[in-house]
């Protein structure tokens, strides 16, 4: 499952940034992926240390409900980029696999789309990204850059445009391949044993196949097998790379002193741009795995290397897929001096798409007219303003299918949330997502619940133990009303191009990058090299 963790810093000065006014604050959005509520010491943790992170909560405020649109990195993300639900776009998947696996992919967030970067670019903003983006990249050709960052409001890149594979590090393993072998390996067989018996019975004569015909077929397929074959050998040098804005400049990516170069890149950044506002995103890899931490912080917490990596990742700010709450209930952190009032809480349902009108309307951009916003600007709740959430509904997706749905009433302090299918979560069950880490949304892999579960989440945050028509007296009328909710909702949706395809989602050699020759195995190191100079020059 996917975690993420929105920390949001609306802020007039930062060092030696220069002071805008209040129409045009800087502003910086920071994420983390795997990140759990409870990691983190202002949500309560005694044993790992995150002081600059509760700092932030000291001075800000701290959302008790903050939700993510969905528990896994791709549709998440591009919802916390439009503000909409990942399905308006696409990016909520009808096939099994829910996030793009290769650098080398057609899909993507689409170019109709708008970001809240490209806003405030309008605005005058001057805007990056810098870290992990696992939206897409090109569509037809390895330079059209259709989905790259550039192409989505943001001026500059330096980042990871997948994510932050096990595979992508020596020794940590693969997920990658546990989460598709199931997909493919029967297929492949099933393939190779018909083209074989094709083959055995032209051989001895009971079928009259054209031999042109059957040696296209047959070097076809060892074409197609070869080329997988080479992909998965080559997997770390061809989809983990390092890239500055449309250059790879570190193939297969280095995990020493990641963190530290990302943490770099984003000081210069603010430095560089210290007589105009600016909009930093700034998107960690921890504590996705592969887990990894720089020599400083190895072996210094008390957890291991995933503690390793959160401190690590708290000392920078000094500087998967099911909809259970654990899946999507993330930290969420916003500070703005003087703005908003510090160290307050606020326990009122929000969303990660949310951070979309806020922001727009911060910088005083338009909001878009022509779509639906599923977000609501936060400030009014933020300034004390207003007590209660605008979300009275949010509707939880497994990839494209309608998961769960919380309520909260207005003038009430329940927050029920109904599950109409949950994961077969089991060691024991073959079809579950156990042994894979991949929980899938079909029929096979999922239970149906007829009636749904139900929970109320503000006596039971654990979903321990589900309500019946016996202890809870408003049981049926609570399920009427969410059925209306989603009947509502499921009317507002159109058909749109499902980028998360097989067609989109599988390798395609024509779109891979390289910063050397393919057969040269797509090595370089050039982000080592220029660090080498600087300290040098230094």
């Amino acid at each position: 499952m996917r975690l993420l963790l929105f920390l949001i810093f609306f802020q007039y000065a930062m060092n030696n940034v220069k002071t805008h006014s209040a129409s045009n604050p800087n502003i910086i959005l920071m994420m983390a992926d795997d990140l759990g509520i409870g990691d983190l010491g202002c949500y309560g943790n005694r044993t790992l240390r995150t002081p600059n992170i509760d700092r932030l909560a000291e001075e800000g405020v701290t959302l008790t409900q903050h939700i993510a649109a969905s528990p896994l990195c791709t549709p998440s993300r591009a919802a916390f980029l439009t503000g909409r639900y990942p399905i308006r776009s696409g990016m909520a998947a009808f096939s099994r696999v829910g996030v793009f696996l290769f650098s080398a992919s057609s899909g993507g967030l689409p170019s109709e789309e708008i970001t809240f970067s490209k806003l405030l670019k309008q605005r005058g903003y001057t805007t990056a990204l810098i870290g992990k983006w696992h939206l897409g990249m090109n569509c037809e050709s390895s330079n059209d850059f259709c989905h790259h960052p550039l192409s989505h409001g943001f001026d500059y890149f330096y980042g990871l445009t997948v994510t932050n594979f096990r595979d992508c590090k020596p020794g940590q393993g693969s997920v990658f391949l546990k989460g598709i072998q199931k997909s493919l390996f029967i297929p492949i067989q099933i393939a190779g044993i018909t083209l074989v018996s094709l083959a055995v019975v032209q051989y001895i004569g009971l079928l009259k196949i054209p031999f042109q015909a059957l040696g296209c077929c047959l070097l076809l397929a060892a074409i197609s097998l070869a080329g997988l074959i080479f992909f998965f050998y080559h997997f770390r040098h061809l989809n983990c790379f390092l890239m500055r804005d449309h250059e790879i400049i570190q193939q297969p990516l280095s995990y020493e002193n990641l963190t530290e170069r990302l943490t770099k890149e984003a000081v210069q950044f603010m430095e560089r741009n210290t007589d105009e506002p600016f909009l930093l995103v700034l998107s960690y890899l921890h504590v996705h795995t592969a887990l990894y931490a720089s020599k400083n912080f190895r072996g210094k917490s008390k957890h291991g290397l995933y503690g390793d990596a959160v401190e690590e990742m708290d000392w920078s700010v000094g500087g998967k897929s099911m909809n259970w709450e654990g899946g999507i209930r993330v930290p969420g952190l916003l500070r703005w001096s003087g703005v908003i009032q510090a160290g307050a809480y606020i326990d009122e349902p929000t969303s990660n798409m949310d951070i979309f009108p806020t922001v727009v309307k911060v910088a005083e951009a338009q909001l878009p007219s022509d779509r639906i916003i599923d977000g609501h600007d936060l400030m009014p709740l933020l300034q004390g303003k207003v007590t209660r959430s605008k979300h009275e509904f949010i509707f939880h997706y497994c990839n494209a299918y309608l998961n769960a749905v919380r309520w909260h009433p207005v003038n009430s302090e329940s927050v029920w949330k109904v599950f109409f299918f949950t994961p077969n979560f089991s060691p024991e069950d073959s079809n579950g997502c156990y042994d894979s880490h991949v929980c899938f949304c079909h029929d096979g892999f999922i239970t149906w619940h007829d009636p749904p579960l139900l929970f109320d989440l503000s006596r039971d945050p654990e979903e321990k133990v589900p309500l019946t028509p016996q202890t809870e007296s408003s049981f049926y009328e609570i399920l009427r009303v969410i059925h209306l909710a989603v009947d509502n909702h499921t009317r507002t949706l159109h058909a749109v191009p499902d980028q998360l395809s097989w067609d989109n989602l599988i390798w395609k050699p024509w779109l891979q990058l390289c910063c050397s020759s393919l057969f040269q195995s797509c090595y370089c190191d050039y982000d080592s090299e220029w660090n080498l100079l600087e300290v040098h020059s230094g």
